[in-house]
């Protein structure tokens, strides 16, 4: 559908400035942005299945849904979700595959995606493709769910998510095969700080095949390479209930 897309615009890893902010970007071919509805918030309208079509911009396929209103939206097409389904938001919303429900709706135990941190902001977490989450019980006003990943998070019981596992669950199996794919995908080739010349990066010279030849590695500009990079006192601690396994928290 022509009215949700947009031209997505060429960055090539460059901030308003025109400053290169991330490297490794650029020359990809052109392509059309889809507008998803993450937010699901048109509530208590029935809406129809269209087509199930590929997305350039991610790995999950996307669904086009007709509503009995007259508009139309991308929904994230999550497995088993076939053209014609019929698809809603709502708090009495039958226990099947598209639907969106708040989480204190759904049984402990169900298969769900496209979770809201916020209630009302839109789905945030559980959006790749082959991705899903269990609800795993109840707390008070929040609602416990297992990631994929084994960690345990608290989710306002308000907040809205859709049943079941997203689509293409075979696209972490893709090979990229060769370099001209990665070009054509927008990322640039990555060169090796020890080949560099010393004036280039913190590894570079040495006579031979050097190693880095200092304590421990540094990124490009100096700072530690290595190490606990995670943010401390970042906004998602509060809503880990228990870590995943092997993390050093």
């Amino acid at each position: 559908m022509k009215h949700l897309k947009r031209i997505l615009k060429k960055q090539s890893g460059r901030n308003s400035s025109g400053k290169v902010t991330v490297r490794h970007q650029g020359g990809r071919v052109k392509r059309y942005f889809r507008l998803v509805d993450f937010k699901r918030d048109k509530v208590d309208v029935w809406g129809k299945v269209m087509t199930i079509e590929k997305d350039p911009n991610r790995k999950a396929s996307i669904a086009l849904v007709y509503f009995a209103d007259g508009e139309k939206r991308y929904i994230l097409a999550p497995l088993g979700l076939t053209v014609g389904a019929k698809v809603i938001t709502s708090t009495d919303a039958p226990l099947e595959i598209g639907n969106a429900l708040p989480l204190n709706k759904i049984p402990v135990g169900t298969q769900i995606h496209n979770i809201e941190i916020v209630p009302g902001k839109g789905g945030q977490i559980i959006r790749s493709a082959g991705s899903f989450a269990v609800v795993f019980g109840v707390e008070k006003d929040h609602i416990l769910v297992k990631m994929s990943s084994g960690e345990t998070r608290r989710f306002n019981a308000r907040s809205l998510a859709t049943i079941g596992q997203i689509g293409n669950p075979e696209a972490k199996k893709t090979r990229i095969g060769k370099a001209g794919t990665m070009r054509r995908m927008g990322v640039r080739p990555t060169v090796r700080g020890v080949a560099m010349h010393p004036n280039a990066h913190p590894h570079g010279g040495g006579e031979g095949r050097s190693s880095v030849g200092l304590k421990y590695p540094k990124t490009p500009w100096g700072k530690p390479a290595v190490g606990k990079t995670r943010n401390k006192k970042r906004y998602s601690n509060r809503i880990i209930v228990s870590h995943r396994k092997g993390s050093k928290k």
